[in-house]
């Protein structure tokens, strides 16, 4: 959150700056391709078999498709909740594993990304260079949703195929 904080007076100029030196669709571009193979990487560890792979294609088609559907502004939402949401997602099930009780991991980092979209959102109402937005509230709320989903199936898939191997 610190990360899309510090961000509330930046972008303006930043964006400005790049559009008067033609480099934002650069900069955008390769931001976006860092990301995909610091995913595909990391993916790559755990070494996806079958149906993990197939769950994962299909994520990456639907991501792709609602990314190439967005506008630029929301596009940095998809990544920026979608990542924050995943993060507050493995924070709790790593709580749970613990032991502490966390109920329904999936729906608390959902619930959670959607709050602190509403609270960035209420940020920018204060700011004279930004703009409240209930629509970024939803592509907020829908980022996390999206990210949620992804990690839940790809667990889902993961945990099957270790079943399917000891049985």
């Amino acid at each position: 959150m610190g990360a899309i904080y510090a961000t509330l007076g930046l972008p303006s100029t930043l964006v400005s700056e790049l559009f008067e030196e033609e480099l934002f669709g650069a900069t955008f571009f390769y931001g976006f391709l860092l990301i995909g193979v610091a995913i595909l990487t990391q993916g790559l560890k755990v070494r996806p078999r079958g149906l993990e792979i197939g769950i994962a294609l299909g994520i990456a088609a639907v991501f792709l498709m609602v990314f190439a559907r967005l506008g630029i502004p929301e596009r940095s939402h998809l990544f920026e909740y979608g990542v924050l949401a995943v993060f507050i997602y493995e924070a709790l099930k790593e709580r749970a594993s613990q032991g502490r009780r966390v109920p329904r991991p999936a729906l608390l980092a959902i619930g959670a990304t959607a709050l602190l979209g509403v609270l960035d959102e209420c940020i920018q109402a204060l700011l004279p260079n930004r703009v409240f937005d209930p629509i970024d509230i939803l592509f907020n709320a829908f980022a996390g949703l999206m990210a949620v989903i992804a990690m839940v199936a790809l667990g889902w898939a993961r945990r099957r195929f270790r079943k399917a191997q000891a049985d």
